[in-house]
């Protein structure tokens, strides 16, 4: 797939701290992918693509995937060739490197990818489009691999991102979680997480589809924590989502997603395309 045919474009003018809550995540419940060492995943790497105008969210996603895998390769990704050297100028060393590419990633046969993150991408590209980049963002996983892709506000308070997992063979990347995540300062409401929707989901907002379902479900668990006594933004928050949890297959209660102020959907059959 040739990014032209896409014609997206990184754009992006991210702040330090952007997607730490997702390191966090990722560090909590993936720890398994991010330090496996049998066979080819010793030399398996994460990508992080389309950095922006400054690698701040490679640099820290190295930095916190390091506690757990000290040797992890990371290799950060950025269409523009001009912040791709800069970067790599800047900040390259021996366990971290930067080049210029797109969906296409510009791995090395003996580079397969454990995780590939690419968030803030595909906002603005063709939403049809969307089910073959992440074909071709997932090709360079190793089965079991993880492909992040969502979209977040500037400062990361607020953030939705789909898990998806790659197939033992060349299928389409299994549709596993959505991942919300707020900080709680601009308050909460479901509908504040709707708005960040990765854009394949934001026109299923809508009566009839599961997406329009879970975030009704949602809204009213949200309003019965309040009336019940729950007003405050992390109160709220976690009573809602362990209401949700009551009507909802797939929602996770797990106590420090609810402290994280992160909430975790996993439906039987995936989440639906």
């Amino acid at each position: 797939m040739a990014d032209a045919e896409l014609d997206i474009r990184t754009r992006g003018r991210t702040a330090p701290g952007r997607l730490r809550a997702l390191d966090a995540y990722l560090c909590r419940f993936e720890s398994a992918l991010l330090t496996r060492q049998d066979d080819a995943w010793a030399r398996a790497v994460f990508v992080d693509v389309g950095f922006g105008e400054q690698p701040w969210t490679t640099l820290e996603s190295a930095a916190a995937f390091r506690t757990l895998n000290p040797e992890l390769i990371v290799v950060g990704v950025e269409l523009d060739a001009e912040r791709a050297g800069a970067a790599a100028r800047t900040h390259a060393d021996a366990r971290t490197h930067f080049r210029e590419g797109g969906f296409a990633l510009p791995l090395s046969p003996e580079e397969p990818a454990r995780l590939v993150r690419a968030m803030n991408l595909l906002r603005q590209g063709p939403q049809e489009r969307i089910p073959e980049a992440h074909r071709a963002l997932t090709r360079p996983l190793l089965p079991s691999g993880l492909l992040v892709e969502g979209s977040s506000d500037t400062d990361g308070a607020v953030l939705v991102a789909h898990l998806l997992r790659r197939a033992p063979d060349d299928a389409a990347p299994v549709r596993e979680s959505l991942l919300f995540h707020t900080d709680f300062s601009r308050g909460f409401a479901p509908l504040l997480l709707r708005d960040w929707l990765p854009r394949d989901l934001r026109r299923r907002v809508r009566p009839g589809e599961p997406v329009h379902a879970f975030f009704q479900a949602w809204e009213s668990a949200w309003k019965a924590a309040r009336a019940a006594g729950h007003t405050a933004p992390p109160e709220a928050f976690a009573e809602s989502v362990l209401r949700l949890a009551t009507t909802t297959p797939g929602v996770a209660t797990d106590a420090w997603l609810l402290t994280q102020g992160c909430l975790r959907w996993s439906p039987p059959g995936g989440i639906p395309g």
